[in-house]
């Protein structure tokens, strides 16, 4: 893997295609979405907001480990 910071010319175009193609986006970010909505009317906002944030912490702590 190169290096750590973020490619400036990957990022404009990622920006750059979203500004074009919102369809892309809407479809890229549906299941994150409908995930939340469905453990939203399961189990309520806050303990849905609580789990997403500790998921959240735990990729970025395994992330930090393992880079």
């Amino acid at each position: 893997m190169a290096g750590k910071g973020i490619d400036r010319v990957k990022a404009r175009a990622a920006v750059e295609t979203a500004r074009e193609s919102p369809a892309i986006v809407a479809i890229t970010v549906a299941p994150v979405l409908i995930g939340f909505g469905v453990l939203w009317w399961a189990i309520g906002f806050w303990p849905t907001l609580l789990l997403v944030l500790l998921v959240g912490v735990v990729v970025l702590g395994i992330r930090k480990l393992r880079g």
